[in-house]
């Protein structure tokens, strides 16, 4: 036997330890249960998520949209114009105040200067470069702004860029024109489909890049994430701020050569990445006025959060979930968001292997295994008292161990105790050495006998059971019974009879994907002469019906087997379906109904039958009536009166 083993990377568990197959079956039950495709259930699962351990889709899209309107309050898109126009006039105040404080007329010739400025902050800019102020603080204030500005400029195309370079002097302007030079060629290598070195470039490069790309096309993706930004935010400004803006980077950075590299990046990354929304500006709307850096950020991350959004909501044809950029809804809403997008995609292959949904010819079906594992979890829903047991002895049926044991004797038809047989060989030969079983350390599992029961559940499925609300809860109850029986009394008999206008034998599988009927009828007089068939064949000791209904009969069968359908309930139905409900009473079956509503026809039709039958007769009260009926299995058979 060989095992291999390889690192865990948090992908082998689709979903993790807040989350188990169990959680995920109840969230898409009712779904089921309502007789939704299993494919559109998935979907809707997907949207919903997992309460309280999944976020689903409509969730994502929240946080995505509360971060995009957080993200717009920094777009104006002529904030960083008038931010600029706003830091240069606080410069001025400083310089004219101080030229206030001298008497010689050299202040003077300065005030008139200042005076006469014009008021584009582009034309400031370049007619301050050659002023020489007389404030101290003003010129090393004007200096820094002048420092961050061109920064900014550098980092609206490669981001970390104007940081990297200082204080941008001779050397360093060099230094970049080359590495732009470098990687222009390298970029234009790829689009023509050779080689290029990205680890060399990295390697004398790669501080230039706080995004750390691990190749050319992570390094091409954070290139044109930040020259879109750009593009965009230069879209949403009217002409005259696009120009004001383009002069300053001429006037700020004025350098032919990176001038011409600049541009000869922007062509490349919209050849290899023409996707996008590039000089898409119709979207930014803000309300805050900040430096051109942090704009292109908000920018940066609108473009991503929109873009999510796009792949979120699937709006698309083909659309699904593998289209969504894990890497950028990790920028956008953290690794929590990544986590939970992987567990919505592993819903449908979790459930697949194991066995709760299966494909057949191209199409999702809830198979046998999930029917009873929904079962399983309704039963546990129900919180039933299924620890109660009859105490009476009766021939025939499997009994319930006791917990005691005792000598095997031979015929008894009680299970073997292995550890009390193997226990009894190894005391009695432990000091010979060698152990061997001997007819007198058999011992037998004592157990109490309850008579073998046969149940004809007979469950309403006309229209008004989901217009009243019991369809799913009806569903349910059925199912819960079924994985009862079949897990803790499998010598027991169930069979599901489903009733409407005609009334049919189904399994736990059928009766849980079965789909609303838009038929008219309620058809006791069916489902009671298949309940009497089915039943009379039984090899059981005790035969019941259990009945689950909501309105009173309004649909027999003819004598050639056809569905008359009445409403109000005629004469002729009620008097039929009566007859045959005496049938079974004679037959020795017992009958129990569970009425989900109490209308006055409905209950006196009801009365009636007790009455005639001796069944018993029981008023659903709330959402209890489902425990009432698999808590009270296993119990003697309900007395006749």
């Amino acid at each position: 036997m060989r095992a291999r083993f390889s690192r865990w990377d948090a992908t082998q568990d689709p979903f993790g330890s807040d989350a188990d197959l169990g959680e995920v079956l109840d969230a898409i039950s009712d779904d089921l249960l309502m007789g939704w495709d299993p494919r559109a259930a998935l979907e809707r699962l997907r949207a919903r998520g997992v309460p309280g351990t999944i976020r689903g889709i409509e969730d994502l899209l929240r946080s995505l949209r509360a971060s995009r309107n957080r993200a717009r309050r920094h777009l104006d898109p002529d904030g960083s114009l008038d931010r600029l126009r706003h830091e240069l006039d606080e410069i001025l105040d400083i310089e004219r105040a101080e030229l206030a404080t001298r008497p010689d007329p050299r202040a003077r010739e300065q005030e008139a200067l200042l005076h006469a400025l014009p008021d584009s902050p582009t034309a400031l800019v370049e007619e301050l470069g050659h002023y020489e102020f007389a404030s101290p603080e003003a010129g090393a204030r004007f200096r820094e702004l002048l420092e961050e500005l061109r920064k900014q400029l550098l980092d609206a195309h490669v981001r970390g860029l104007g940081e990297a370079v200082g204080r941008l002097t001779q050397d360093d302007l060099r230094s970049t024109v080359d590495m732009l030079a470098e990687l222009n060629d390298m970029l234009e290598a790829r689009a023509r489909g050779e080689p290029a070195d990205f680890d060399g470039f990295m390697s004398r490069h790669g501080h230039l890049f706080p995004e750390r790309p691990r190749n050319l096309d992570e390094l091409v993706d954070a290139l044109a994430r930040r020259a879109r930004a750009a593009s965009r935010l230069a879209a949403a400004l009217t002409p005259d701020q696009r120009d004001e803006l383009e002069r300053l980077t001429r006037a700020l950075l004025h350098d032919v050569d990176l001038d011409w590299e600049l541009s000869r990046l922007d062509r490349s990354l919209r050849a290899l990445r023409p996707d996008g929304p590039w000089d898409d500006g119709a979207a930014l709307e803000g309300e805050e006025a900040l430096p051109l850096g942090p704009v292109l950020d908000a920018v940066d991350r609108l473009t991503d959060l929109d873009e999510l959004e796009r792949q979120l909501s699937g709006g698309y044809p083909g659309a699904s979930l593998d289209d969504v950029d894990e890497d950028r809804l990790r920028r956008s809403l953290g690794d929590d968001a990544v986590r939970d997008l992987r567990r919505l995609k592993a819903i449908e292959r979790a459930l697949e292997e194991a066995s709760v949904l299966a494909r057949s010819r191209g199409r999702l079906r809830l198979t046998a295994r999930g029917a009873r594992l929904v079962g399983e979890r309704s039963l546990a829903r129900l919180h039933t008292a299924t620890a109660r047991e009859p105490s009476h002895r009766a021939a025939g049926g499997q009994g319930e161990p006791t917990g005691q044991t005792r000598p095997w004797a031979f015929g008894d038809p009680e299970p073997l105790s292995v550890q009390r047989t193997v226990f009894n060989a190894v005391a009695r030969s432990a000091e010979a050495g060698r152990v061997r079983l001997r007819v007198e350390d058999f011992e037998v599992a004592e157990s109490e006998s309850r008579p073998r029961t046969a149940t004809a559940l007979l469950l309403d499925l006309s229209y008004s059971m989901p217009l009243g609300g019991h369809w799913v809860p009806a569903k349910r109850t059925a199912l819960a019974l079924a994985a009862l029986i079949e897990g803790r009394y499998p010598q027991d008999e169930l069979v599901l009879i489903g009733f409407s206008d005609y009334a049919r034998e189904m399994s736990p599988v059928d009766l849980a994907c079965a789909a609303w009927e838009h038929v008219h009828g309620t058809n006791m007089h069916h489902a009671f002469l298949l309940a009497r068939r089915r039943l009379g064949a039984a090899r059981a000791h005790i035969k019941q019906v259990v009945m689950v209904t909501d309105g009173e009969p309004t649909a027999h069968l003819d004598r050639d087997g056809r569905a008359l359908f009445h409403w109000p309930p005629t004469r002729e139905t009620v008097e039929t379906t009566l007859r045959e409900a005496v049938r079974l009473a004679r037959s020795g079956i017992s009958l129990n109904v569970h009425m989900l509503e109490s209308t006055p026809g409905l209950v006196a039709f009801m009365e009636r039958l007790a009455r005639l039958t001796g069944g018993c007769l029981t008023a659903a009260q709330g959402q209890s009536w489902g425990g009432a009926i698999v808590g009270g299995y296993g119990g003697r058979p309900p007395a006749r009166s």
